[in-house]
């Protein structure tokens, strides 16, 4: 049965370095990558993240039908990495023919999330089901400012329930701060 650790905090508050650490001894690893290039600097970023991987990693770069596209790779993984969960949130938001920038709409967001979840309750049966060290990146998002958007402060309440979620069904959680890692959930291993 595999192994569920959450890693959630801040911008730059080291998630992925320390995402990583934890399968460095892991062989092989998958990293699922699930930014997407959509401007200059998300494209400067996307090739940071690439040249910093380690190369002995394969890389899938995807956001949706996760399970599916694990099951297509014919390839055993001793370690999954999936970095990160809120810029897959953002892009199954934004693939959505119904979303609308400029209003609040409650059926919306009731339904996006419905199936947001359930699309992640689809990925975690599948990271349970192999026997991988699977590792998911997020971002602590409720710990800021108000955001000034009705937007936003929907993505931001969204993005809470769904890291509640991926805390309360992870083995272990780690919260990182100014780079330093605080396990806030340990599940015994025996």
């Amino acid at each position: 049965m595999g192994k569920i650790t959450l890693i959630t905090g801040g911008a730059r508050s080291g998630k992925s370095t320390f995402a990583e650490s934890l399968l460095n001894k892991t062989h092989p690893v998958l990293y699922i990558a699930t930014a997407v290039p959509v401007d200059e600097e998300m494209k400067i970023r996307i090739r940071h993240h690439r040249k910093d991987r380690n190369p002995s990693w394969d890389t899938l770069e995807a956001f949706s039908s996760l399970p599916q596209r694990l099951a297509e790779r014919e390839r055993y993984y001793g370690g999954i990495l999936l970095d990160c969960v809120t810029v897959l949130l953002t892009n199954l938001l934004f693939i959505r023919s119904d979303l609308n920038l400029d209003c609040y709409e409650e059926e919306f967001w009731m339904k996006a999330e419905m199936e947001i979840l359930e699309d992640l309750k689809k990925t975690l049966d599948f990271f349970r089901g192999s026997s991988a060290e699977c590792v998911l990146v997020t971002n602590e998002l409720g710990q800021g400012l108000v955001p000034e958007t009705a937007f936003a402060r929907a993505f931001r309440d969204l993005q809470g329930r769904v890291n509640q979620y991926l805390a309360r069904e992870s083995d272990d959680v780690y919260l990182l701060v100014s780079g330093i890692p605080l396990c806030i959930k340990e599940t015994d291993d025996e």
